[in-house]
């Protein structure tokens, strides 16, 4: 290992952090300087348990050799082509194998390289098939409360989460956003998928009636919201959704950036709840996080109608300049190389009941008002400190942070999604140390 990567910058000042406290960081870093498996490296040489995958993303485990490999071979013959009327074999390679795992029907495959323009091309994808089918008036675009999409203008805007949206002005108009599915008085300590809520979804059919349908392009749900604290949707909920959409001609997108490549024990969420969107988001998993890359999943209609007019023309006026990178094609080839060979995609599922009875025994720990889980992700929701909210989550990271673990917190909610690859006694070392935090913080 290089020591440049050991001796931490003597200025910190110029890097402004993302979603970041940056002063209360540079006043004690916490540097992470080499990954292998289920562990960081500390630039003071300590081993972080990674309870959290990255930030959802590295479902494979750090340093994996197979997509270090692609990368490094990748660099030295194709390091870039353009994907505007150019095209390279490895990303026509990656569409056909994530197609192959995708959801029946999902047959055409579009390249981002993030979750947050990943959702920005579904809401363009949507609006621009509803004009191709001479419904122009379908304009309207309908999220959720609580909901995150990424932090570009689009997905704020269909997203419902304050601080995400409330120091940037009016967003995009016309969009409207559906009640959360969160129950706390109803569903507090549920395992699994909750019992109550369902009749939720039918917050769209009013919404339907108050805008009418012929104005609405598309519904945006993430199928497990993650980033505003894992909540799971309740029981029918979905399906629900899924039948008023049909109902109208309102296409439903699933945001899958999180729950995409078995996060819950199946390829896609869609997999695990039997409910099969019109447009899926995807990015992080996709390639490991090794390599920013997302990719859009729509329904073989949606991308014929495009496919109409003289050859010679564009179709869709919209992508990226990296849109499909050589490199981060190979690694996301690599990464499911990888997902195959050790049967990630489905391990999920072998280790929920473990991961779920591990996450439910801090049940009587300090401040503990509320435990969800699914799959291989769950959330311990702590009882904030009269007003200072998220202080006692933030307090509960950093302490765990220096007894070496790695979770990640969002308000007063841990949440904990681990590489795919974790093994039991890690969940016990993960949840221990979850544990042993509580009782050491106000």
């Amino acid at each position: 290992m290089s020591n440049r990567l050991n001796v931490a910058p003597n200025d910190l000042s110029a890097f402004w952090m993302p979603f970041s406290s940056n002063r209360q960081f540079k006043q004690a870093p916490r540097m992470l300087v080499a990954a292998k498996d289920m562990h960081y490296t500390s630039s003071d040489g300590r081993q972080i348990l990674d309870g959290t995958a990255g930030l959802w993303c590295v479902n494979a485990g750090h340093c994996r050799p197979k997509i270090t490999e692609a990368i490094q071979n990748q660099a030295a013959q194709l390091d870039y082509a353009p994907a505007f009327q150019m095209g390279h074999p490895l990303v026509f390679e990656l569409a056909n194998r994530l197609v192959d795992i995708a959801p029946e029907g999902m047959d055409h495959v579009f390249f981002t390289n993030s979750g947050s323009e990943s959702v920005d091309t579904a809401l363009k994808i949507a609006l621009a098939y509803q004009r191709i089918k001479g419904e122009g008036s379908r304009t309207r675009l309908i999220g959720r409360e609580r909901g995150y999409h990424g932090v570009n203008f689009g997905g704020i805007s269909v997203g419902g989460i304050v601080t995400n949206r409330k120091m940037f002005g009016t967003l995009l108009t016309g969009v409207d956003h559906m009640p959360h599915t969160h129950m706390p008085a109803k569903n507090s300590f549920t395992r699994g998928v909750p019992e109550h809520g369902g009749d939720l979804a039918d917050e769209l059919e009013r919404i339907v009636t108050l805008h009418d349908a012929s104005t609405i392009a598309a519904v945006i749900v993430e199928p497990v919201a993650g980033s505003t604290g894992v909540l799971i949707p309740p029981q029918g909920y979905l399906q629900r959704l899924r039948d008023i959409c049909s109902k109208h001609g309102i296409l439903l997108i699933f945001d899958e950036v999180i729950t995409g490549f078995g996060r819950l024990g199946t390829p896609f969420a869609a997999d695990y709840f039997g409910v099969i969107p019109d447009i899926m988001v995807t990015a992080k998993g996709v390639s490991n996080g090794v390599i920013p890359m997302g990719a859009v999943f729509v329904k073989k209609e949606i991308h014929d109608a495009f496919m109409t007019g003289p050859e010679h023309l564009i179709e869709f006026f919209h992508g990226y300049t990296y849109s499909g990178n050589p490199i981060a094609s190979a690694a996301a080839i690599a990464t499911l190389d990888t997902y195959k060979e050790e049967g990630l995609l489905t391990r999920g599922a072998e280790l929920a009941g473990y991961w779920e009875d591990a996450l439910h025994s801090l049940k009587d720990a300090p401040h503990v008002i509320d435990i969800r889980n699914i799959g291989l992700v769950g959330a311990i929701e702590l009882r904030s400190i009269d007003g200072q909210p998220s202080k006692r989550a933030f307090s509960a990271f950093v302490k765990a942070f220096e007894k070496g673990v790695l979770i990640r917190t969002t308000g007063d909610i841990i949440a904990l999604s681990p590489p795919l690859i974790v093994e039991k006694g890690q969940i016990d070392e993960i949840v221990d140390c979850v544990r042993s935090v509580l009782q050491a913080i106000d």
